[in-house]
């Protein structure tokens, strides 16, 4: 029967390459405690310690084949728990300022999804009330703003005066005035 305990580290990682489980169990036992204690003292916390720890143990047993036996294996150890808990830290650092810039984030991302709504909202009723308007006046007005044509193209297209065009038009902006100016009263009350 051999004994793991009287073995050197070194000849714990060559048996440990051959994927014998008591010698994995032994470094588990030589080591734990000693590797748990070093990742708290720099972390200051249990559980994140102890799963640190428990992901070496894991790493090692996962990559026991292609293990290359180091002069001081204990070294090696330290070594990765350190390289671990500086990177926990570093990632901590990272998370922590995104952290303080989320409120901020999401107040702006409200904010701007509230002027959307707004906006749609605001849309719809102008439309609303375009569509209200008289025929001809609507089709005039549609072409002037909508199409963007001048008064001289809307007058050849629809067989009207330059004069009649401007009428409409003037008409109908006076109209949406009135009729939307107590609406957009009313948003500015209630959608504060």
């Amino acid at each position: 029967m051999t004994v793991y305990s009287a073995m050197s580290d070194l000849e714990l990682v060559n048996l440990l390459r051959s994927d014998d489980e008591l010698a994995f169990a032994e470094i588990y036992n030589r080591y734990f405690s000693l590797l748990y204690l070093h990742a708290h003292r720099r972390l200051k916390d249990k559980d994140e310690a102890r799963d640190l720890v428990q992901e070496l143990f894991a790493y090692l047993w996962s990559k026991r084949r292609v293990l290359e036996p180091k002069n001081n294996f204990s070294n090696y150890l330290y070594t990765w728990v350190r390289n671990r808990v500086l990177n926990n830290i570093a990632h901590k650092h990272v998370e922590d300022r995104y952290r303080a810039l989320l409120p901020n984030w999401l107040s702006e991302a409200e904010v701007h999804t509230d002027h959307r709504l707004r906006e749609r909202q605001l849309a719809a009723i102008i439309e609303s009330e375009i569509q209200q308007l008289p025929p001809k006046m609507r089709e005039v007005f549609e072409l002037s703003r909508k199409a963007n044509m001048n008064y001289k193209e809307i007058a050849e297209k629809l067989n009207l005066t330059e004069q009649s065009v401007r009428s409409h038009v003037k008409n109908a902006l006076k109209i949406l005035r009135a009729r939307l100016g107590v609406l957009f009263y009313l948003m500015l009350i209630f959608y504060k």
